[in-house]
């Protein structure tokens, strides 16, 4: 069984890896493994929902148009997602991010401040799909 979220070494920034079934899951599991290094994703309730939708081609770019749309909505809302569910057809990926707004007792990790073009790749191998990337933190 392979993890559905990992992270990789990489100097002073932190590689995320999202595995899943479909190429959404594991984006979706990519953007856990972000909004993971900022707090406990456990500790955290999806009480507002953000939609997030975008054109992309090229699955690797979508991969950190969507991560940079997430930390963004995230960022400007202060809130901290723990529940995402992508879409994609064709060239058009839909989905929702859910979690609530920072709040005192909430264990704070490292700052996430965007998914970068280093080590990006989004792979199939044995039916399982692998997105990752290293995020600037």
């Amino acid at each position: 069984m392979h993890e559905s979220f990992a992270y990789f070494e990489h100097g002073a920034d932190v590689g995320i890896v999202g595995r899943g079934a479909q190429i959404e899951q594991a984006f979706e599991q990519a953007a856990m493994a972000v909004f993971a290094l900022m707090t406990t994703l456990d500790a955290l309730l999806p009480r507002q929902s953000v939609a997030i939708e975008f054109e992309e081609a090229d699955a690797e770019l979508a991969l950190v148009t969507w991560l940079n749309r997430l930390l963004g909505e995230a960022r400007s809302r202060a809130l901290v997602f723990c529940r995402f569910r992508l879409r994609r057809n064709g060239a058009h990926w839909s989905g929702t991010a859910a979690g609530e707004p920072w709040r005192a007792g909430l264990e704070r990790g490292v700052e996430v401040k965007g998914a970068t073009l280093t080590a990006l790749a989004v792979t199939q191998q044995d039916g399982i799909w692998e997105a990752r990337c290293v995020v600037d933190v």
